[in-house]
């Protein structure tokens, strides 16, 4: 019989730079593979297993959703994703509507969509004067502004949008309509808007090239600039959001709440490891070119936009389910206390192998020095010699970029195991 590793190079497109490990079972904070060798996962699936792997309430929920109802078209009701849909909006903190679909990609071509919408329909502000230019708004306008180092999927719209020359290689020619800029740099971003400028889309913690946050004022920059330009602001927080930084979203992390998107994408955590994406739209009036007005919430009517597949009765009972947990077990308190404990810990190692040690709340990224794989004598890059040698220790986690790994552990981390990972760090830099 083939092995597995021979199953997929016969029959899996290799699109995924594997590791070597095939994962069969999990509990908790850890898997095995199918030696039987046991890991600590400090992945839990690039931050998706936000209550841990096969948690007993999720597989009961799942169970019994699935012997009442899976699947029912878009084109009625059912109750789970209406509950699911007042969830986010109440944690999004103000009035609004959801959309659901399968995954964080998908979430953020809802996000484009919204804002092409919103450029053709909506009435533009008036032209503005600044260093005695005048800025004349084009009639459709259509640009999303990102930044450098994003990570917004890997349909076509994300690779456009997405802030790394290395995910648009083969795939040009490149959709147009979304600039990159410096990430925290205000002046560059004053700049990089013109007539056609329509939205502002960022991820408030760039998970993809070592855990980097926007600042408090930048933050606030960037709400004030869409608020003069009559821009969207668009918040991807498919890896940051529903928990991971300790509060239902990691803007309000970052700001304490001071300011207010118009739009947010969720997905990763949202459902603890079952496929659902999903994005929120703020409920604010605007202006039509027609001299009406409709709600932001409401400008993807009838026809505009869908999903086969997006919001069933059993992806949205388990959604509710995860997230419930989250809050009867306290795990956005665990998250805060237990994402300070570790960052703590590994710097408390000084180790002269790490540079820097960076997180909010259960999001941390460990950045070394530049000539660590020249110290090990490893051409691979730096994240990827390290994390083969916590992989040997039993230790699971993430590269963030060529120079970092990832700690994104399951929400209801524990101390103990806070130390395990600690402890196989300490060993493997040694």
């Amino acid at each position: 019989m083939e092995s597995t590793l021979e199953l997929y190079e016969q029959n899996v497109i290799p699109s995924y730079g594997r590791f070597p490990l095939v994962l069969e079972r999990g509990e908790g904070s850890r898997v095995w593979d199918e030696t039987g060798k046991e890991y600590l996962d400090f992945g839990a699936g690039i931050a998706v297993c936000s209550v841990g792997h096969c948690h007993p309430r999720v597989a009961e929920a799942i169970s019994r959703q699935a012997r009442k109802l899976v699947h029912c078209s878009n084109l009625y009701y059912n109750r789970p994703q209406g509950e699911l849909a007042r969830r986010l909006v109440g944690y999004a903190g103000h009035p609004g509507k959801v959309f659901f679909g399968n995954s964080g990609a998908e979430a953020n071509d809802g996000l484009y969509n919204l804002a092409r919408k919103y450029g053709n329909e909506a009435r533009s502000p008036l032209s503005r004067h600044a260093a005695g230019e005048r800025l004349e708004y084009a009639p459709n306008r259509f640009e999303v502004i990102t930044f450098d180092g994003s990570f917004h999927g890997r349909t076509l719209g994300g690779i456009a949008a997405t802030g790394q020359e290395k995910v648009k290689k083969g795939f040009e020619p490149i959709p147009v309509g979304f600039p990159h800029v410096p990430f925290n740099d205000v002046p560059e971003l004053v700049r990089a808007i013109g007539p056609e400028t329509v939205a502002i889309l960022m991820e408030p913690i760039q998970g993809e090239i070592g855990v980097l946050p926007a600042t408090r004022a930048f933050l606030k920059a960037v709400r004030a600039l869409c608020d003069e330009h009559g821009l969207l602001l668009m918040f991807d927080e498919v890896q940051c959001g529903l928990g991971r930084t300790g509060d239902w979203c990691a803007w309000q992390t970052l700001t304490g709440g001071e300011i207010i998107p118009d739009a947010i994408s969720w997905a990763k955590g949202i459902a603890g490891g079952f496929p659902m994406g999903a994005f929120w739209v703020r409920d604010r009036k605007i202006a039509l070119k027609n001299g009406g007005e409709i709600s932001l919430a409401d400008l993807l009517g009838p026809g505009s936009h869908g999903s086969t597949f997006g919001g069933t009765p059993l992806a949205c009972t388990v959604a509710n389910e995860v997230l419930t947990i989250i809050e009867d077990e306290g795990l956005l308190a665990n998250a805060r206390e237990m994402g300070a404990y570790a960052k703590s810990a590994v710097e408390a190692l000084g180790s002269p192998l790490i540079r820097a040690v960076r997180g909010v709340g259960l999001m941390m990224a460990i950045e070394l020095i530049p000539d660590f794989s020249a110290r090990l004598g490893d051409t691979r890059p730096a994240s990827q010699a390290l994390i083969a040698r916590l992989h040997a220790a039993g230790l699971l986690c993430i590269p963030s970029g060529a120079q970092s790994i990832r700690w994104l552990p399951p929400l209801n981390v524990t101390r103990a195991e806070i130390d395990r990972a600690v402890e196989i760090l300490r060993n493997a830099l040694t």
